[in-house]
């Protein structure tokens, strides 16, 4: 197939004609979305997944499912209902479900028969390819660790995302899924050298023309495509978008031979999706009425997003959670397939974070010393270790209040709280809503300046100071002696990289923290000394939080 594209020849085109006809019959009653086809002639039937049409109307698409007897075959409908009739005459194309590939899709919004949808003109669609394909074999498979690196703080810091991998953003109904997508989009876009596709499976019509207007004003929409089965759809198309969106990311991997930034907003949806066929077909649902080839359902999509020799496809995913479920079959079943886990809290969101990360219950494989260095690690384990005591803590001061913490406790907890309002971030995509000003801030500056909260250097800065800010350089909350390294390396040593312990910055006077009795250092630690908490409460202290998601698991940050 690979090789009739480099040399021009097209595929068949399922609108066009066809010299021999393979198979001809009619419609002999409609079920819903099952429509059923019975022919005279079974010399030459079609093959499972081939799409029929009609000789009066090109419009009609109904694609191959089964063959209950010799002289009738089933067919899922792609077509509206209305445009069926009883004996309308129906013919093969002898293809499958094809969708426009190639440089002429980027800058364009089409549908999965590869009609345009931004009043743009018509797509030139000479090369055209199967929304199915073979699987790759294993020895074609690369794997990389190139971070890459989003702009995003709590992203870049405790999810880094790497070149061929998947990431995914977990989260119930409006907690900002879309939005964080739509800035990961902008950002990512500006760096990347490839091409990047969108694919709107099962949402709403209103967020895809936003996201489109969001990209043209950015003017990165030239080095996008954007593929939509909306909610308004049959099932059988939300189903298949993101089959079709999976084939025109690999022709852009194994034949243009580019790096591919695939954003797929909502997989949730297809699975749902894939539930209301399974449904319509009669077939028997397993465990909370999910269908019971979910787990080939997604494992053959995801199986498809891989780094190849040619190229790579890195995936950002978004995945709605029903009822805010974290422990739901199909959404774990989904993670699993992962790098990392962006877990959207709607608590966090209440108290006016954002983005509404919970950063104790996500996670990733990737931030691990081989892929981010040694310092980024052991930053991330610390910052990590104090958000799980400030977790506990919280719970204290809640009853008590914060004067009756120990010296030390009352230090973790005030960083822990100074390194979860730096995690907020002001969005480019927001600003119209927000009124402030977007920020895009380095990792390696990230890095510095979360080590920077920790060593304790801003003690005397209140906590509110930190919120929807970018570096801390750039908010004018360090010293002029403050110097920061961005050289890290992530083959050298931590110890050549770590600020020194006499750069800390000149407290800002009259400024002094509420709780705090005295502007002297006596309660201080020196740079990177603070002590995990005595051994009593060593029950809520963690690792390196390897693990995606733990049923049953909750975490709402203060």
């Amino acid at each position: 197939m690979l090789q009739d594209i480099k040399s021009g020849q097209n595929t068949q085109n399922i609108q066009g004609t066809m010299s021999v006809k393979p198979f001809a019959g009619r419609v002999k009653s409609v079920h819903g979305q099952i429509v059923e086809v019975e022919f005279d002639d079974n010399s030459n039937l079609p093959k499972l997944y081939d799409i029929l049409t009609s000789p009066e109307n090109s419009k009609i698409r109904l694609e191959v499912y089964a063959f209950p007897t010799d002289q009738t075959l089933n067919c899922l409908s792609l077509t509206k209902r209305h445009l069926l009739y009883r004996n309308m005459p129906i013919e093969s194309t002898g293809n499958p479900l094809t969708i426009p590939v190639g440089k002429n899709i980027l800058g364009r919004v089409f549908n999965i028969y590869g009609e345009p949808q931004d009043n743009k003109g018509p797509i030139n669609d000479d090369i055209r390819l199967p929304i199915f394909a073979k699987e790759k074999g294993a020895s074609k498979i690369r794997t990389q660790s190139e971070i890459i690196e989003s702009g995003i703080k709590v992203l870049d810091f405790f999810v880094p995302f790497i070149k061929g991998g998947k990431i995914g953003f977990v989260g119930g109904a409006g907690v900002g899924k879309t939005v964080l997508m739509t800035e990961l989009i902008r950002n990512i876009t500006y760096q990347h050298e490839g091409v990047a596709l969108f694919a709107g499976i099962g949402e709403r019509i209103r967020e895809g023309h936003e996201l489109m207007k969001a990209l043209e004003e950015s003017k990165v929409i030239s080095r996008v495509a954007l593929l939509f089965g909306q909610m308004n759809e049959n099932s059988i198309i939300r189903f298949r978008i993101a089959w079709a969106a999976a084939t025109i990311a690999e022709y852009f991997r194994d034949v243009d031979k580019k790096d591919v930034l695939l954003f797929a907003d909502n997989i949730y949806r297809f699975i749902q999706a894939g539930s209301e066929v399974s449904a319509i077909l009669g077939a028997i649902p397993s465990e909370l009425g999910y269908q019971a080839t979910l787990e080939t359902e997604i494992s053959n999509f995801e199986n498809r997003l891989i780094g190849t020799e040619s190229g790579s496809i890195t995936s950002c995913q978004n995945i709605y959670v029903p009822a805010d479920e974290l422990t739901d079959i199909a959404v774990v079943a989904i993670i699993s397939h992962l790098d990392g886990a962006v877990i959207l809290s709607r608590a966090v969101a209440s108290k006016g974070y954002y983005p509404s990360v919970d950063i104790l219950l996500s996670s990733a494989s990737t931030l691990n010393p081989t892929v981010v260095g040694d310092f980024h690690y052991k930053t991330a384990t610390q910052a990590i270790e104090t958000l799980h005591n400030y977790q506990r803590l919280a719970r204290i001061v809640a009853i008590i209040g914060e004067s009756e913490l120990s010296p030390l406790d009352q230090l973790i907890y005030r960083r822990a709280k100074k390194v979860v309002n730096y995690m907020t971030q002001p969005f480019f995509t927001t600003q119209a809503q927000s009124g402030k000003q977007g920020v895009s801030v380095p990792r390696e500056q990230t890095i510095h300046d979360v080590d920077i909260i920790l060593s304790g250097k801003l003690d005397d800065v209140v906590a509110e100071e930190l919120m929807n800010i970018g570096g801390l350089q750039e908010s004018g909350l360090l010293g002029q002696t403050t110097s920061m390294n961005t050289g890290i390396n992530r083959n050298q040593p931590p110890t050549t990289i770590q600020p020194q312990a006499n750069t800390a910055a000149t407290p800002i006077p009259n400024s002094p923290h509420p709780n705090q009795t005295s502007p002297t250092t006596t309660v201080q630690p020196q740079a990177n000394s603070v002590k995990p908490i005595p051994p009593e409460s060593s029950t809520t202290q963690t690792q390196t939080n390897t693990a995606i998601l733990k049923p049953n698991q909750t975490s709402t940050l203060n």
